[in-house]
């Protein structure tokens, strides 16, 4: 064995085919909290964020498909309150969750401050702490479609 190889931990390890449903639920609010932090630090720095995604289009001229990347909208989750408070609400997909019965939003002192709270947020998801309320969505998702 090399010097190198055996400076690093070697493992017995295979990929999964597929990640549990809890660990894609996680990931997917997960990402979303991200794209909010973006958006958040983008106005606090008085910048635009705009992510690109690629999207398919047909010429119509020659009938060939191609890809190009066109910027997507992020819609913030946090709006200023009637006595100038920021209120947050976190959304899975177009649903809002709730934190307590009743209580969905979290009250912030200023928009400088919305970055430490989504990364609380963050820390809570890896936590396992919006396990119950993700469940609870994709049940209602999941029933919406046995009409």
């Amino acid at each position: 064995m090399s010097s190198v190889l055996s400076g690093l931990k070697i493992v017995a390890a295979s990929k999964p085919h597929a990640l549990p449903v809890v660990v894609r639920r996680r990931n997917k609010l997960i990402t979303r909290l991200n794209q909010q932090r973006e958006l958040a630090n983008a106005k606090i720095n008085d910048e635009v964020y705009l992510p690109k995604r690629l999207r398919s289009f047909i010429d119509k001229s020659t009938g060939e498909r191609y890809a190009k990347e066109v910027p997507v909208r992020i819609k913030s989750w946090w709006w200023i309150g009637e006595q100038g408070q920021v209120l947050l609400q976190v959304k899975y997909g177009s649903r809002v969750i709730e934190f307590f019965k009743g209580k969905s939003a979290i009250e912030i002192q200023s928009e400088n401050q919305i970055c430490d709270v989504i990364d609380a947020l963050i820390t809570a998801v890896n936590n396992g702490e919006f396990d119950a309320q993700l469940e609870n969505l994709g049940k209602q998702l999941r029933d919406g479609f046995k009409r």
